[in-house]
C-alpha cells in the first residue's frame, strides 16, 4: 500500500494510505485517548466524541477514530482546544451514566474509567435528569443496565457482524434512548443466542455475563462434593486475567489454582471432548451406513444450538445428538462416578469452567438432567474464575504447575484440546473416523485442511472407500448459508462442524477482555493476532501430547468396557445424548 506524509504534533511520519488517524497516531506512538482502545473492528463511528483532534483541511475538531488521514496532513493531538473538547465529551458521557464503581463488575477494565483519567473529566460537571434506566437481569447468561450504557454502539455492530441477527439495536429517541432487544425485551425474551460477544466489547459494564460465584460459597457450606472441569480454551486466556502476554499457555497453574480453592476434584472437559468424539464419529458413521439425515452437524456449541432452534427449527434433525463436552462430563460424574466412589449424585456439586456465557443458559435447559440430577449445577466463565482467584488472594503468577487430577476422568488427548478453536472438533473427529475407516491411525495426525480463520472452511477425504465432504464455520453468519443449501436440499456436505463464536471458544464471550498491551509485539495488529495466538496455545499443547487421538484416551476406553459397553448404546444415549427444540420461537 502506497505511503503518504504527515506530521503529527510537528513532527514528520510515513504512514499508510487509507489508515485513520487513530491508527495512523498509534502506528507513531501516540495514544490518543477513545474508546476504541480495546475495540476489535467494531467502531462507534465516532458518536462518543472522545478521540477529537485538530486536522489541517478539516473544518473544526474531528473524530480520529473515523477520520482519514490525507497527503501532507498535519494533526494536533495536544491543542488546548482539542484537550477541552475531549474532556468535555467525557464528561457529557459521565453526567448519563451510574458512577457506582465500586460495585461494577468492569470495575478494573472499563474503558470510560480510563478515557475520564486520561482527559481530566471532572466528576458533577452536568447535573439534572438521567434517562430512564432498564436493568434486565431474567436471562440466565448476560445482564444489561442501561444505566451503565454510554450508546457507542459496539455491541450493536458485534452482534450484527458475527451473526447477522441484529438482536441489540438503538430504542427511542432522543434523549430516552438506549441499546436493547426491539420493543426493549428481555434477552430471555428475544431469539438473543445468548453468545456473549456483545459483553467482551462493551467498554462499560452495560452488559455483563450473571456471575454465578455465590453458588460456590453456597455449595461448600452445604457441605457438597464439588467437583470442577475447565475447557480447553479457558487455558488459553487465563494467563491474561493475571497480566500474561495473549497466547500464555496456563493449564499447570489453573490447575495449582483450582486445587487451592478447594475443589474436591479438579478435572479436564477434554476428557468429555474424548468422549464427545467416540460418540460423535461413530454417530456419523451409523447415519453414512443406515442412509440417515445428513449432513450431520456438530452440537458442541449452546450458541449454535439457540440459533439453529430459533432460525432453522426444521432442521434440527441434522443435530448431532450428543450433548457439550462439559454436560457429557457432568453426567458421567454423577454416575460413574459417583458409583465407583459410593458418593450419592445429589450431594455432588459439578463447576464447569467455560469461555462461554451460553453455557449458563446450556444447563438450565431441561433436557440437561438424568435421573432429576442437573449434568451441571454451576457454570463460571473464564472472567469469574480469575475474579474467584485474586478474592482468594492466590499470586497466580508464583503458582507451580500442577496437573489435574488423574481418576477414572483425568485423562485427555491433544484431540480433546483442540476442540476450543474453530475447526477443532472436526480434526479430532477425523482422527478417529480414520483410524475406524481405515483400520490405522492417519499418519501425519494434523489434518491441517480444516484449520485457519476463514468463515467458510471446505475439505474432502476418502476414509475407508466411503468421499466425504466436510465444512467448517464459525459466526452465524457464516453457517446461514450452509443452512439456507440444507434447508433448499443442496448441500453437498457430510459433516458440518459450527461454532457460534468467531473463532470458536477461544473467542468466547466469556473469555478475558482484550487487552493491546497484553501482545508480546507492539506492532502487532490486534485484529489479526489475538485468536491466532490463544489458538497456538491450544495446538501446542495438542502437539505435546502422547496421546492425540480421543480412541486412544484409556479412561475412555475402561468407561466403555466398565460402564457404556460401546459408543451409541442405550446407555451412552441415557447419559450423554439429548434432543432439541422445533417448536422453539421460531424467526426468519
Amino acid at each position: 500500500m502506497a505511503l503518504i506524509n504527515i506530521k503529527i504534533e510537528g513532527q514528520p511520519y510515513q504512514v499508510e494510505e487509507g489508515l485513520t488517524i487513530l491508527e495512523a497516531a498509534r502506528r507513531c506512538g501516540y495514544n490518543i485517548p477513545s474508546l476504541c482502545t480495546y475495540n476489535h473492528g467494531e467502531c462507534s463511528l465516532g458518536s462518543c466524541r472522545v478521540c477529537l483532534v485538530e486536522a489541517t483541511g478539516a473544518r473544526g475538531l474531528v473524530a480520529s477514530c473515523v477520520y482519514p488521514v490525507n497527503e501532507g496532513m498535519e494533526i494536533t493531538i495536544s491543542s488546548p482546544k482539542a484537550v477541552e473538547a475531549r474532556r468535555f465529551s467525557v464528561e457529557l458521557l459521565l453526567s448519563n451514566h451510574n458512577q457506582n464503581c465500586q460495585q461494577c463488575s468492569k470495575n478494573g477494565n472499563c474503558e470510560l474509567l480510563l478515557v475520564a483519567r486520561q482527559t481530566g473529566a471532572r466528576e458533577g460537571v452536568f447535573q439534572g435528569a438521567k434517562t430512564p434506566v432498564t436493568v434486565d437481569e431474567i436471562s440466565p447468561s448476560i445482564i444489561r443496565d442501561t444505566s451503565k450504557c454510554i450508546l457507542c454502539g459496539r455491541c450493536v455492530a458485534r452482534c450484527q457482524n458475527a451473526h447477522g441477527t441484529g438482536i441489540l439495536g438503538f430504542e427511542n429517541r432522543g434523549f430516552a434512548t438506549i441499546v436493547g432487544p426491539a420493543g426493549n425485551r428481555s434477552f430471555s425474551d428475544s431469539p438473543c443466542l445468548l453468545c456473549g460477544q456483545c459483553v467482551s466489547v462493551c467498554p462499560t459494564g452495560a452488559l455483563m455475563e450473571k456471575s454465578e460465584i455465590t453458588k460456590i460459597d453456597e455449595a461448600k457450606k452445604a457441605g457438597k462434593f464439588i467437583v470442577v472441569q475447565t475447557a480447553p480454551a479457558v487455558r488459553a486466556s487465563l494467563g491474561e486475567e493475571f497480566g500474561m502476554k495473549i497466547g500464555t499457555p496456563v493449564t499447570g497453574k489453573m490447575c495449582a489454582a483450582l486445587r487451592r480453592l478447594g475443589f474436591d476434584r479438579v478435572y479436564d472437559t477434554n476428557f468429555a471432548a474424548d468422549l464427545t468424539i467416540m460418540e460423535e464419529a461413530n454417530e456419523l458413521l451409523a447415519r453414512v451406513k443406515s442412509n440417515g439425515v445428513l449432513p450431520m452437524i456438530t452440537s458442541c456449541s449452546p450458541g449454535w444450538i439457540n440459533y439453529c432452534e430459533y432460525y432453522y427449527g426444521d432442521q434440527v434433525d441434522h443435530l448431532s445428538s450428543c450433548k457439550s463436552p462439559h454436560e457429557m462430563e457432568g453426567a458421567i460424574i454423577k454416575s460413574y462416578f459417583a458409583e465407583k466412589n459410593g458418593i450419592d449424585p445429589k450431594n455432588i456439586f459439578v463447576v464447569s469452567i467455560m469461555p462461554c456465557t451460553a453455557k449458563k443458559f446450556e444447563k438450565e435447559r431441561p433436557e440437561m438432567e438424568v435421573d432429576g440430577n442437573r449434568d451441571v449445577d454451576c457454570v463460571l466463565t473464564t472472567r469469574e474464575l480469575g475474579d474467584l482467584i485474586k478474592r482468594s488472594g492466590i499470586d497466580f503468577a508464583k503458582l507451580p504447575d500442577e496437573d489435574f487430577d488423574q481418576d477414572l476422568v483425568g485423562t485427555y488427548t491433544g484431540a480433546g484440546v483442540i476442540f476450543g478453536v474453530t475447526g477443532g472438533v472436526m480434526e479430532a473427529a477425523l482422527r478417529t473416523a480414520y483410524y475406524v475407516l481405515e483400520g490405522k491411525e492417519y499418519g501425519p495426525i494434523e489434518f491441517h485442511q480444516v484449520r485457519g480463520f476463514d468463515g467458510i472452511k471446505e475439505a474432502s477425504f476418502t476414509l475407508g472407500g466411503v468421499d466425504i465432504k466436510v465444512a467448517i464455520a464459525h459466526g452465524m453468519k457464516n453457517a446461514k448459508p450452509i443452512m439456507d443449501d440444507i434447508r433448499a436440499g443442496k448441500s453437498p456436505y457430510t459433516f458440518i462442524e459450527v461454532m457460534c463464536c468467531p473463532g470458536g471458544c477461544i473467542n468466547g464471550g466469556g473469555q478475558s477482555f482484550v487487552r493491546p498491551n497484553l501482545l508480546p509485539n507492539e506492532d502487532v495488529d490486534i485484529l489479526d493476532t489475538y485468536k491466532q495466538l490463544r489458538a497456538n496455545a491450544l495446538y501446542s499443547e495438542d502437539e505435546r501430547n502422547t496421546l492425540r487421538q480421543s480412541h486412544n484416551n484409556p479412561q475412555v476406553q475402561q468407561l466403555y468396557k466398565e460402564y457404556l459397553g460401546e459408543p451409541n448404546s442405550h446407555k451412552a444415549h441415557e447419559l450423554l445424548h439429548t434432543h432439541y427444540q422445533r417448536d422453539r420461537v421460531r424467526f426468519k
